[in-house]
């Protein structure tokens, strides 16, 4: 599976289907990504839009050896830091405006994760510190493998072993800590 690369290739051919593909597929999935590094719904929202806006005007060059989704959120986290380091210089919400935003996640944390037992694990998410976070997204719901995540966070495969290994632990506390029962998290 190519996880959009193909209707990346035919949107740069000239069919729009093939945005309109990557789109579907990829949105939820970015939105929550970018969430991790924001922590504002509608902020995340904005910055998935202007990932796909880059797309489409900049229309930027795949490079195969890495996959799609790969490169796709290595382009959403690089916007995410222009983002971050632009509103270093600004206020940061109103307690309105923030309870908005959270009612928005809540809502669509309920039609993304239909089971009790999916929501249990995204509220732990909620709770770990943004690296561990990013990389138990980016390997076990976008289901990138370690190197790939690693292309993505920046990190080495040393440090991204030893940052899962980290996330890991930080998850079975935390879900131990809401009385969750799992499986195996390794």
């Amino acid at each position: 599976m190519d996880n959009g690369a193909c209707s990346y290739r035919r949107f740069l051919d000239g069919d729009d289907k093939g945005l309109e593909e990557i789109v579907r597929d990829c949105k939820d999935g970015l939105i929550f990504f970018l969430l991790g590094f924001v922590g504002d719904f509608s902020t995340a929202e904005e910055l998935m839009q202007e990932t796909f806006f880059r797309l489409i005007t900049r229309k930027p060059r795949f490079q195969p050896e890495s996959g799609f989704k790969t490169w796709l959120y290595t382009v959403a986290r690089n916007i995410a830091l222009d983002h971050l380091r632009h509103q270093a210089r600004t206020a940061p919400l109103s307690y309105e405006d923030a309870a908005a935003d959270l009612a928005d996640v809540t809502d669509l944390e309920q039609s993304f994760l239909k089971e009790e037992q999916k929501i249990a694990v995204h509220r732990a998410l909620k709770t770990l510190a943004p690296d561990y976070r990013q990389v138990l997204w980016l390997l076990f719901f976008e289901e990138l493998s370690p190197a790939e995540a690693g292309r993505v966070m920046k990190k080495s495969p040393r440090q991204m072993k030893n940052l899962v290994y980290r996330a890991k632990a930080a998850l079975k506390s935390e879900l131990e800590k809401e009385g969750f029962e799992y499986e195996d998290l390794s």
